[in-house]
């Protein structure tokens, strides 16, 4: 088996990154790196405490995701690396089939495996790039699950614009087979190409650094691959829920910036315009339902859909950046 190395970015979720720890002990990695993003729960001395074996890099700020991932990945020395994030568990014998994996696809940059859930339930691996569709972005992405959830609004729009399962990653048809961008929670990166391409852009603090990545590699010539050889559990949202409408201000932030670096004008004006609706949307919705008794951690959520609405209306019309401070991952 070719050297592979593990790598995991965390951000106060300790409970998660030791369990996540102990089902990476089993495989036995070649290296082991941990990069805390100045977490507050005490993440760092469980590591040193409880496993003493891993490369603990304990940042004092919380430099980002694509930082923090770049950071670990250049420690490595391992020609591949499974970059994971904290709450994620692996399958025995996982690690050996990435790592073979990459041996048998030459030109692969970025393998990621088959996910599910705590449950079992299988979760969206791959996607297309936002530019296929305008809307795809709003309908498809886990990170907007939380926002937007899988309402009877949401199953309408994914039939009227046509999307399939397959489409998705999630469908019967699980196979190998070369994709536009897989979800960065637990991806086998190949070390030559990650260098290549200067690794991830740490002008996307968080959200659509893995895009980003995969549409650079593209366009160099690389490829990136789904297989279902190997699944990981992942829970996600663990510490993006901590901060909901913060983390959702950054999203819509880090892909205007996509739309900005990698497409046209025209393009980026279509999206300015169906985000636009969808928000105006959520506003006037989330306004009308505030007005009904409801228990108060519903009107907080609609009260934070407003307030997220409103600020990517302000974003997006008057060009300016958003205000709300720096998220924590």
């Amino acid at each position: 088996m070719t050297p592979i190395a593990v790598v995991i970015v965390n951000y106060n979720t300790r409970e998660h990154l030791r369990a996540c720890l102990a089902t990476v002990q089993t495989e036995e990695p070649t290296e082991v790196v941990v990069v805390d993003n100045a977490s507050l729960d005490g993440s760092v001395e469980m590591v040193k405490g409880e496993y003493p074996w891993v490369t603990l890099h304990a940042n004092r700020k919380n430099l980002g995701y694509g930082a923090a991932a770049n950071q670990a990945i250049a420690s490595c020395n391992a020609p591949y690396v499974l970059l994971l994030n904290a709450d994620t568990l692996l399958e025995s014998g996982g690690l050996r089939k990435l790592s073979a994996y990459l041996d048998q696809h030459l030109r692969a940059a970025i393998v990621g495996p088959r996910l599910v859930n705590s449950h079992g339930a299988q979760q969206r691996s791959w996607f297309p790039f936002p530019s296929r569709y305008v809307c795809h972005t709003w309908t498809t992405l886990p990170q907007l699950d939380a926002f937007c959830g899988r309402s009877t609004r949401g199953r309408l729009i994914h039939y009227l614009f046509g999307f399939r399962e397959q489409e998705l990653g999630t469908g019967p048809d699980m196979r190998n087979r070369v994709v536009p961008w897989v979800l960065g929670a637990d991806v086998a990166v190949r070390r030559e190409a990650f260098k290549a391409m200067g690794g991830f852009d740490e002008s996307f603090f968080m959200y659509f650094e893995e895009v980003d990545l995969c549409y650079r590699l593209a366009c160099a010539g690389w490829q990136v691959h789904f297989t279902p050889t190997t699944t990981i559990v992942h829970v996600g949202g663990v510490s993006t829920t901590q901060r909901r409408a913060a983390m959702m201000l950054q999203f819509f932030e880090s892909e205007a910036q996509f739309y900005r670096r990698h497409y046209s004008k025209l393009l980026t004006m279509q999206f300015k315009l169906v985000v636009g609706a969808v928000m105006l949307a959520r506003i006037i919705v989330g306004r009308i339902r505030l007005y009904w008794r409801g228990d108060a951690a519903r009107r907080v959520r609609l009260a934070e859909n407003v307030f997220v609405g409103r600020s990517i209306l302000a974003a997006l019309w008057h060009l300016q950046r958003l205000s709300q401070p720096r998220p924590a991952r």
